[in-house]
């Protein structure tokens, strides 16, 4: 792998807005995940284009850095990489994001991070979008970050024979993916990339299929899927917008989740708008399909 340099690190964390990160401490954690899930989008955009980026750490940090998002192998990865390097101990475990609240498999979809510091143990994911706005006590119970989280222990299982081991989960309501579950064993950047190859290269892919943008902040979650962009309120209140042009839909990445589109060629912007334009249209399409027939008018 790539080594990550002080200078990345001095860039990284000017990304992030964070002029001095001080000695690790649990404050200054918490300070350095709030800064990232409000600065770093998850996003798949290059995906999108055909050109999916690897998950080495360093370049991910770089990549960061220049003004770039990615998934929760790039944001996860350049997190860890950036806590190490100013003296955190970290934790990468290999997890699973599940639309079925009760799935209690971990099979390695997802890099989620602990973090020993100040004689406490903390969950840190900045990785998901749509997660917490600060690191979590890693202990079974409720938290409330504007969006309830919970922590549970958990029997969790991996691999086609049904073997598993100690683990976590994360459970939380409104979002697509509402259970999180990680091994409690410790993993490498190695481990995650089968589950690469297959979210950034395979057709079937949810990342090959549709553009998808989130951003965490205080005050709620942004979130881009295709041409809508929605943002759900820490008060429940949820306000929904079809893009309607291209220079509104590039206007919305960069502004909205803080994207830079330099390394955009105008060419790829064009076929990234006509491409989520043509997934737009066919998600409308099986919409229409799939609603109930309207009533026949009454005889007479």
């Amino acid at each position: 792998m790539t080594t990550v340099t002080r200078d990345d690190l001095t860039a990284y964390l000017r990304r992030l807005g964070v002029a001095d990160p001080g000695s690790p401490s649990v404050e200054g954690l918490y300070a350095l995940a709030r800064a990232h899930v409000e600065r770093v989008p998850f996003e798949n955009l290059d995906i999108q284009l055909g050109r999916p980026p690897g998950i080495d750490p360093a370049l991910s940090v770089r990549r960061i850095a220049a003004g770039l998002g990615g998934y929760c192998f790039h944001l996860n990865g350049a997190f860890a990489a950036l806590l190490e390097g100013l003296g955190y101990e970290v934790t990468r475990h290999l997890g699973g994001m599940h639309t079925d609240p009760g799935a209690l498999d971990a099979g390695g979809d997802h890099l989620a991070l602990t973090v020993r510091v100040g004689g406490r143990e903390l969950f840190v994911d900045v990785g998901m979008g749509d997660g917490p706005y600060e690191p979590l006590p890693l202990r079974a119970g409720a938290y409330e970050q504007g969006f309830a989280y919970r922590l549970e222990a958990a029997a969790v299982t991996w691999g086609e024979g049904g073997s598993g081991g100690e683990g976590w989960s994360l459970l939380r309501d409104g979002v697509p993916t509402p259970r999180m579950n990680f091994r409690a064993a410790p993993a490498a950047m190695a481990d995650c990339e089968p589950a690469h190859r297959f979210l950034s290269t395979a057709e079937d892919s949810p990342f090959r299929q549709s553009l998808i943008m989130l951003r965490r902040g205080a005050d709620g979650i942004d979130r881009l899927h295709g041409r809508m962009l929605i943002h759900t309120a820490v008060d429940g209140a949820r306000t929904v917008r079809e893009l309607t042009g291209a220079e509104e839909f590039h206007g919305a990445v960069t502004e909205v989740f803080g994207r830079t589109l330099d390394d955009v060629t105008r060419e790829e912007r064009a076929a990234l708008w006509d491409r989520v334009t043509r997934a737009h249209e066919a998600w409308r399409a099986a919409m229409a399909a799939s609603a109930p027939a309207a009533a026949p008018a009454p005889a007479g």
